[in-house]
């Protein structure tokens, strides 16, 4: 079969082959740029689009519906459906670029019209449908933020009210946006099991208000204007019940973690955090220490500071395989690097992110906390393994990157944060005398030196906002670090005499104690 085949010269497969490699490089750049990830949401926000069209419709497009209708419904749809999907393409691209997410974005709010659906076909428990929208706000704003989740919602609304009865559908649009506005505003975080609660009482409050306006508006009796406001408002508090109850799957499906579950893993009983307190517990009080840090630097800029908190008490766990080969934990004892060449010696300091990360995966630590254990040194460099390497081998025979953390860097400003206390920290407890203005100038050493280094590229953390967690870093440290009375020392020959005269010795240890009573008051 060969004779059959033509024959290309060099030349032209060349030439081919060249465009082969073009048309690949146009491809990578088009799925890298993240065009690829817009048409994937354009197509799935459009299968959205469909949906609503046909519940609209109530699937009887050709019978009932003229094709100018049909058309003014189809771009009303897609106005909408395209704002969504411009929207979280623009302001939210972690969903788009993980496709999970936008999966679970897209079920929820076609779950949430099925059930407005279902709930528009009785007149009597329309109002149940209210309920839905307060639903799309609180999962949204536990899940991503409240801009996001109001911007959303209020979307949500918009498309609800076409899938319900024509004279209905304003009022309902009317109570919907009173109960995503009010969980919007008010549900910032969930630190406790009452907040839910609380949030849907006051959304229920305000969904009953402006649906009692509405009847009074439109003329309705007293009766009406109650069962319609009471079934609204009913619906919209047993949806902070129901969201508590599945609060984890909430979590689960989303792959994010609250606040109250960040609270639980803060608790000392935990299993991991017991095993580092036995096993290494040197670095336990580096870890509560720097926590404490995290958590009031973060705060100084806004950020998520119980989360600082949380990830700073796992952030070393991987210690607890080598925990005598870290200096918090030798107690005394001899250095076991004096006996290990440096090179070895870097291997063992940086295999205990390796090994934090297994064990965070073996004991199920959410992504979450797990990526302060990727993180927390980054790429920099091991200075003090790297130093001594230069004086055994000689400075030409050591390459600076086979002293380097293997990454990934902070992509978060929480990462930042933890990275930039863990090295002040260290850096302040070596010192001597760790008087304000050396604490100072440590701080701002190991910022500036952070920020050269580029550590601080792959998260949006801006020089401002270092310059705050410079200041509190500051405050922390010299608050922690801060100086104490020297107390006076007892005369050895005046204390012999004094334990050497019986019926003296009271009166001059009253005396010789005295100097020590005042001291204590001072220092308290």
């Amino acid at each position: 079969m060969k004779i059959f085949r033509k024959k290309i010269n060099a030349r032209r497969k060349q030439v081919r082959n060249t465009r082969a490699a073009e048309r690949a490089s146009r491809y990578n750049e088009f799925v890298k740029q993240g065009y690829m990830a817009a048409v994937i949401t354009a197509v799935i926000f459009a299968l959205l689009c469909s949906a609503v069209l046909s519940f609209s419709l109530e699937g009887s497009v050709v019978k009932t519906v003229g094709l100018g209708e049909f058309l003014a419904y189809f771009a009303l749809m897609m106005l909408i459906t395209a704002g969504m999907g411009v929207y979280t393409y623009l302001y939210r691209p972690r969903i788009v670029r993980k496709r999970a997410r936008l999966l679970a974005l897209t079920g929820l709010l076609l779950l949430l019209l099925v059930i407005a659906k279902t709930g528009s076909g009785s007149e009597e428990w329309v109002y149940l449908t209210t309920g839905t929208g307060v639903v799309s706000a609180m999962i949204l704003t536990i899940t991503y933020s409240q801009r996001y989740s109001l911007t959303i919602s209020l979307f949500y609304a918009l498309m609800a009210s076409f899938v319900l009865p024509g004279q209905e559908a304003v009022e309902l649009f009317l109570t919907m946006v009173a109960g995503i506005f009010a969980c919007c505003f008010t549900m910032k975080e969930i630190r406790n099991r009452w907040k839910l609660i609380q949030v849907s009482m006051f959304a229920a409050i305000c969904v009953m208000a402006v649906s009692v306006s509405m009847g009074v508006i439109n003329g309705l009796e007293g009766l009406q204007v109650v069962q319609k406001a009471g079934t609204a408002a009913l619906s919209t508090f047993f949806v902070g019940v129901i969201i508590q109850g599945i609060l984890p799957v909430i979590e689960k499906v989303f792959g994010v973690v609250t606040s109250m579950t960040l609270l639980d893993y803060s608790d000392a009983n935990q299993p991991l955090l017991k095993k580092l307190a036995m096993e290494a517990p040197g670095t336990y009080s580096h870890s509560l220490l720097l926590g404490s840090l995290a958590e009031n630097a973060a705060e100084a800029i806004g950020a998520n500071g119980l989360l600082c908190r949380v990830g700073a008490y796992y952030h070393d766990i991987g210690k607890t395989n080598k925990p005598k080969y870290f200096v918090e934990n030798q107690m005394g004892q001899a250095n076991k690097h004096d006996t290990i060449t440096p090179a070895m010696s870097q291997l063992v300091i940086v295999g205990h992110v390796k090994d934090g990360i297994e064990i965070a995966k073996e004991y199920n630590l959410p992504p979450t906390i797990r990526q302060f254990i990727e993180t927390h040194h980054g790429t920099t460099i091991i200075k003090y393994f790297y130093e001594e390497a230069k004086k055994q081998r000689g400075e030409q025979n050591v390459s600076e990157d086979d002293f380097r953390y293997p990454g990934p860097k902070p992509s978060t400003r929480e990462a930042a944060i933890l990275m930039l206390c863990d090295g002040t920290e260290g850096a302040t407890r070596a010192l001597s005398e760790p008087t304000p203005s050396k604490i100072s100038a440590v701080v701002h050493n190991i910022l500036m030196s952070r920020l050269r280094d580029g550590q601080f590229n792959d998260c949006e953390i801006t020089i401002k906002e270092l310059s705050k967690i410079e200041k509190a870093l500051v405050k922390s440290l010299t608050a922690h670090y801060h100086g104490r009375v020297k107390y006076p020392e007892e005369n050895n020959g005046e204390q012999k005499a004094e334990n050497g005269n019986g019926g003296n010795g009271n009166k001059h240890s009253t005396h010789k104690t005295q100097p020590l009573r005042e001291a204590i008051e001072k220092s308290d």
